[in-house]
């Protein structure tokens, strides 16, 4: 891969990533319940759906699904109702104890948080749809297909780990500043709304749009 070709796709996962979705929405909420390095684990299942939806795209199987109304619409509909159902999770969020960043020690199992991560990526096809028209853009046909597609996924997951790292660091240091039940309910009817506003864009997806 050529240097020139790589920098460019380089400053397209930057902007790509910065842009708030799902995503984001789903690594501030987890760093605002608990903390940064209990939080950062969500980012790390984004990661893992993203990786799925690279190695989707670099067999071939993206574009029999982007072909598929049925499969568009099933990871949808999904999708949309995965985004509901964090919505009601953290509009019924409790109030937590800030006294000595109590909060911060709370538990929040690392691998739930990852599979929490991993099908809120998975379940966007328009992520799917997305890189299935960028990253062939970016391919030589001409050389090995293989190492190409490794190191745009190892280029496009490590720029998203520190834009998600940002994300969730941002809302942990929100976190300190909560001090009283009625800020905590507040931001977190906050962030129900903003799972809410993403399910009700991705519930807009059209597959004659794509």
């Amino acid at each position: 891969m050529l240097l020139q070709t790589w920098l460019a796709f380089f400053a397209a996962c930057w902007v790509i990533s910065l842009s708030p979705g799902a995503g984001a929405i789903a690594s501030m909420s987890s760093g605002l319940r608990y903390g940064f390095w209990r939080g950062y684990w969500n980012a790390l299942g984004l990661q893992l759906g993203l990786a799925l939806q690279i190695a989707i795209v670099a067999a071939g199987v993206g574009a029999i699904l982007a072909a598929s109304a049925t499969a568009f619409y099933a990871i949808k509909w999904f999708g949309v109702a995965y985004l509901v159902y964090l919505a009601v999770k953290q509009w019924r969020v409790l109030p937590n104890d800030m006294s000595d960043d109590a909060a911060i020690r709370q538990i929040g199992k690392p691998m739930a948080l990852v599979f929490r991560g991993f099908l809120v990526n998975v379940s966007n096809p328009k992520a799917l749809v997305f890189m299935l028209a960028v990253l062939p853009q970016f391919i030589d046909p001409h050389a090995p297909l293989v190492a190409q597609y490794l190191i745009l996924g190892v280029t496009m997951i490590c720029v998203d780990l520190i834009v998600m790292a940002g994300y969730t660091g941002l809302a942990a240091k929100v976190l300190r500043l909560l001090r009283t039940p009625k800020q905590q309910k507040r931001m977190n009817r906050t962030f129900a709304g903003l799972f809410i506003g993403a399910a009700a864009f991705m519930a807009t997806l059209r597959k004659a749009a794509v």
